[in-house]
């Protein structure tokens, strides 16, 4: 017996389902070719851009069955339906049309072979939505998104949110997408590519190189005590320009960047501190102040988190407060660990293949206390003048590895962790 299919609305929009359709499943030479993005290991956050239909039943394709329906289904809720799967065949295809409450339609086409997201198609003009679903097989559930334009998709917050209480996604490594040893390089592409992609956190280990010399601003980026490029070293510098210069072209948007000290030599995490205060912090491309920004306060700027010790003459910034958001000194390989203004899991050891379902469990846990937070808005929900503090970030690494051992590489952690944890979070 078919199991009935689980709907979620996770768009500020309700949805009604008006009509099911069932369909012989055709053969593969007769799908339509794949216009989104391969796998949701290759690309995480993609699934809330604008990805075309990957496979689907033809346009002129008869359905063996048609049964109207008016399943209504609010904001953010989730509807277990009596709407099976399938009635004939394992192999069958089930189209579902929603309508909005403008007026506007749209079909998704479930299950399909692919594992891809998949844009609802169009039925009728709606110039203001467009909707991407993920469908996950192995539970018949269904989640729905609205479609975002991520290069500068937090124009649509407002100004008093606090950064803490924006879901921001991230990525680890950020600039280690180079030539490089596999245990070393952790993205797929670019910083630039990130940003537009919706990415606004970027995680950053640095080496000064002549730390003793004030006048040299030098910064190598590196993992570890490895560099992060086989083919010459890469600058600090030319990361940071791409940042501005994304956010001179976006200033609705944001982002924040963890710096760390690694590498080989003798620079001290002070004399790196020095370098960012004297080479590359300003007042106006940066925020250094020592607390969580409201998004108003952070736009147009990187938000610098300090994962470093601060020179003497740094601790006396602003009244003495410090300088940049503390995150100096969380535990290692922590499972759930609360620091100067972060709150962070980063279980990192995962020494063996069988310890990646717990790094995922770990993952899902922390997603769960983020989840649970209430952030005070500054005149919405506590006073403007005397605002509510904002609460720390937290800080959810879904990477791992094991420089020893081939399965437990980067990659290898993120074809089963990635794919388990967007699960998580659509149902």
């Amino acid at each position: 017996m078919s199991a009935p299919i689980t709907i979620r609305n996770l768009t500020a929009q309700p949805l009604t389902i008006k009509l099911v359709e069932r369909y012989e499943a055709p053969n593969a030479k007769d799908f339509l070719p794949s216009g989104g993005f391969s796998n949701l290991t290759s690309n995480f956050t993609g699934f809330l851009g604008h990805n075309s239909t990957s496979r689907s039943v033809g346009d002129k394709a008869q359905s063996f069955t048609k049964q109207d329906v008016d399943v209504r289904m609010e904001p953010f809720t989730t509807h277990p339906t009596d709407i099976k799967t399938t009635e004939r065949s394992s192999t069958e295809i089930l189209r579902l049309t929603f309508q909005g409450d403008g007026g506007g339609r749209w079909r998704i086409d479930t299950p399909t072979p692919s594992t891809t997201s998949e844009s609802l198609v169009p039925l009728t003009p709606d110039p203001k939505h467009e909707y991407t679903a993920v469908y996950l097989p192995a539970s018949h559930f269904l989640s729905i998104h609205e479609n975002m334009n991520l290069q500068c998709w937090m124009k649509e917050l407002t100004d008093p949110t606090p950064l803490s209480a924006i879901s921001i996604p991230g990525t680890h490594n950020s600039p280690t997408h180079h030539t490089a040893l596999p245990s070393v390089r952790c993205q797929a592409v670019g910083a630039h590519d990130q940003l537009i992609n919706g990415v606004r956190f970027f995680d950053i280990r640095v080496q000064p190189t002549s730390p003793d010399d004030p006048g040299d601003e030098s910064l190598h980026l590196v993992h570890g005590v490895f560099p992060i490029s086989l083919t010459g070293p890469k600058k600090f510098r030319i990361l940071v320009n791409i940042v501005l210069d994304f956010l001179r072209q976006n200033p609705s948007e944001t982002l924040i960047m963890s710096v760390k000290r690694e590498g080989t030599g003798n620079a001290t995490d002070e004399q790196l501190s020095t370098i960012m205060k004297d080479h590359y912090v300003n007042p106006q491309d940066w925020w250094t102040q020592p607390h969580i920004p409201t998004l108003g306060e952070a736009r147009g700027k990187i938000v610098l988190v300090s994962r470093f010790a601060l020179a003497e003459r740094l601790k006396s910034e602003y009244d003495g407060q410090g300088w940049a958001i503390n995150a100096e000194n969380w535990e290692y390989n922590t499972p759930d660990c609360t620091y100067g203004h972060v709150r962070v899991q980063d279980f990192c050891e995962v020494l063996e293949t069988e310890n990646i379902d717990k790094k995922i469990g770990l993952c899902c846990d922390h997603f769960e206390r983020a989840a649970s937070v209430i952030s005070p808005v500054p005149g919405v929900t506590t006073d403007v003048a005397n605002p509510v503090p904002a609460g720390p970030l937290y800080l959810n690494f879904l990477s791992a590895s094991n420089f020893w051992k081939v399965g437990c590489w980067p990659d290898k952690i993120a074809a089963k962790l990635n794919p388990a944890v967007l699960a998580f979070l659509c149902e």
